[in-house]
């Protein structure tokens, strides 16, 4: 599971794909609404084993959301990937659609600091609790 922000700006994604590309589309699904956000990645680079890109969310993604995350390329696209042109011997005009998923996963989205090397795990009902002391009459918001 991918863990992410609710921020404007751009998240550094790190995956291992069922295959490297430097360009591909992602799906973006909100498991509450059922709403799907199609990016396109152009500048993906591979890190060691890892798949790095940056996306920037727009609508930025919802605070304590699921959503799937499809990445995939699409070989009905001209230019997008040369295997069609120079080795493949189907015809351009005959109706395939032909998507090879790359890689899936599940991106919950959350603003709490987790990192578990460091024994910060998510917290359900972080700030949502109200103790009270009936001695003094003081309330007290645990985290």
């Amino acid at each position: 599971m991918i863990i992410l922000k609710t921020s404007a700006l751009a998240q550094t994604l790190n995956v291992i794909p069922r295959e490297y590309a430097a360009s591909f589309s992602v799906d973006i699904r909100d498991d509450s609404t059922n709403v799907i956000k199609v990016y396109e990645v152009t500048t993906a680079a591979t890190v060691g084993n890892y798949l790095q890109f940056n996306l920037t969310f727009n609508p930025v993604l919802v605070e304590n959301h699921f959503f799937d995350l499809r990445l995939y390329v699409d070989f009905n696209f001209w230019n997008t990937n040369y295997n069609l042109w120079e080795i493949e011997t189907t015809k351009w005009n005959e109706l395939n659609t032909r998507v090879s998923e790359i890689f899936g996963d599940k991106i919950f989205c959350t603003d709490q600091d987790i990192n578990q090397l460091q024994n910060k795990y998510y917290k359900l009902n972080e700030g949502q609790y109200v103790t009270s002391d009936s001695s003094n009459n003081e309330y007290i918001v645990t985290t």
